[in-house]
């Protein structure tokens, strides 16, 4: 997505040639209102002229006449059914318009859902919840079917991995209840930058791709737009490359349901296992580990597991499908009644650590957000052992198990951004990275604010040209103070509801 101001006409074209030359298959703009509607049909012809065929999609919230303005000038708009309509009666009659107007030009939609910004009315019903977000996903889509309307892709999004794969899981279970079958689009929202932006991407997309969910993706970075674009590709490309592989014996465990996600609890075994943090295991110590893979699981290999209490195993794969070919292992574990803690071994022969850390957190995220796993040793030929160590900690902070660091809940940027994101992330960050299991949201605007950070404790969002809002939880404390005082001011709230610390206190 953009980041530009859609009416800035000439830097949209020039950011959004540099996207298309970086790999982007489609290309999105936020659309506030009609003015940006409309011209967003001029930066598409302008695109056509200088041989950029890359289709464009407008990104409209609140504002269900943009978005009919939008259907005549794009090749697909990305609608929000939190924010479309207030009531029943009003979404039906809105989104029936809409639709008859995407039907006559050709243009698809994307029934787009985010955690923290479903309507009050289904808030009601269901809470803030991912039966929330299902249920507010297929009330449009049932329109969609009954009106025929068939160019439609879904997508559910999160910053919270946990939320946002079971949620699309429980999506995908209820349209094969009722026989759908639409493409979704994947997406962890708000995930940051550098390395923890990465690192919460990879685990969920790739959580989701790993279990033939998907069909589009997007990486959503508080970086320049092109720089999300390799991120997408490497993770899309190593997953790609498990089609076709030699087939993995494998059943599941009685008992076990994969939208549920709980996490299997092991027998202790000293400091792993029993429900305990799962542990960052080191390669120098795999002599304290019984060696397994799915292979090596004979029934009296699972019986000495068993009848072991000191018992630990590595469980390992040199599969073109790791994450297969583990997660079958887990399961004739478990369908044996062997409770034994496991630690995951990932191995990898990467010489670029932005690949690595894609690929093991790919791997690694998809077991543990199975419920599996009490421990991980990750490897990587010419990889330090302090970063493979950062990386394994930022994987199971990604999925809840262990926080080791603060968390920044920070969206991307786009044309409603009131400013400089980039700038104040690193800022907030400077100032604010050593409040391990602080959860701060830096938010754009308003739209991508007190919603869509819902999980975290702080918040920092735009309301307006130099002007920023702070947020306690999901309550305003501080309303429209000048962006220069404004990242003193967060940590001055911080210390007031005595949440700070000084950074060299001994945790």
């Amino acid at each position: 997505m953009t980041n530009v101001s859609t009416m800035n006409t000439d830097g949209a074209v020039l950011q959004s040639l540099r996207m298309a030359a970086a790999g982007a298959e489609y290309i999105r703009f936020t659309a506030q209102g009609e003015k940006e509607a409309r011209n967003l049909g001029y930066i598409r012809n302008l695109l056509r002229i200088q041989g950029c065929f890359t289709p464009i999609v407008a990104d409209i919230h609140f504002n269900a006449e943009a978005a009919n303005l939008a259907a005549t000038q794009v090749d697909k708009v990305r609608i929000n059914p939190g924010n479309f309509a207030p009531t029943l009666d009003l979404i039906r009659s809105r989104f029936i318009s809409f639709l008859n107007i995407c039907r006559k030009n050709k243009t698809a939609i994307r029934i787009g859902v985010n955690h923290g910004s479903l309507s009050e009315r289904i808030k009601e019903k269901y809470g803030d919840t991912p039966e929330g977000m299902v249920a507010s996903c297929m009330e449009f889509l049932e329109i969609c079917r009954e009106e025929n309307f068939k160019d439609v892709v879904l997508s559910i999004k999160a910053s919270n991995t946990i939320v946002m794969v079971k949620t699309v899981r429980l999506l995908v279970a209820e349209m094969e209840k009722q026989d759908m079958s639409y493409p979704l689009h994947l997406g962890v929202t708000e995930a940051g930058d550098g390395e923890d932006g990465r690192i919460k991407s990879a685990v969920g997309i790739g959580a989701l791709l790993a279990d033939g969910i998907g069909d589009t993706i997007r990486v959503s970075l508080s970086e320049d737009p092109e720089k999300e674009l390799p991120v997408a590709r490497t993770l899309a490309d190593y997953i790609v490359k498990r089609n076709g592989h030699s087939p993995i014996e494998g059943s599941l465990a009685p008992n076990y349901n994969h939208l549920d996600m709980e996490r299997h609890i092991s027998r202790p075994a000293g400091n792993i296992g029993g429900g305990q943090m799962p542990i960052v295991a080191h390669h120098q110590d795999e002599r304290l580990y019984i060696p397994i893979t799915l292979s090596s699981l004979s029934d009296e290999t699972i019986r000495s597991l068993a009848d072991a209490p000191s018992a630990v195993a590595l469980l390992t794969s040199v599969h073109v499908n790791p994450v297969g070919e583990m997660r079958a292992a887990m399961h004739r574990l478990m369908a044996a009644g062997c409770n034994v803690p496991v630690i995951f071994r990932m191995n990898y022969n990467e010489s670029d650590i932005e690949t690595l850390t894609i690929k093991a957190s790919a791997d690694l995220g998809t077991l543990l957000l199975d419920g599996f796993g009490d421990g991980i040793m990750l490897t990587n030929n010419g990889a330090s052992d302090s970063k493979t160590e950062s990386i394994s900690l930022g994987i199971l902070q990604a999925v809840r198990l262990r926080i080791s660091r603060t968390e920044y809940i920070s969206c991307p940027g786009c044309g409603r951004t009131l400013y400089d994101l980039q700038t104040t992330v690193a800022r907030i960050k400077a100032a604010t990275s050593h409040l391990k299991g602080l959860k701060i949201g830096i938010m754009g605007c308003i739209v991508n604010g007190p919603g869509e950070m819902a999980d975290a404790d702080y918040g920092y969002v735009g309301a307006g040209p130099g002007r920023i809002s702070l947020y306690k939880g999901k309550n305003c404390m501080t309303k429209g103070i000048p962006e220069e005082e404004a990242v003193e001011r967060l940590i001055r709230l911080i210390k007031d509801n005595n949440d700070w610390h000084d950074a060299d206190r001994n945790d």
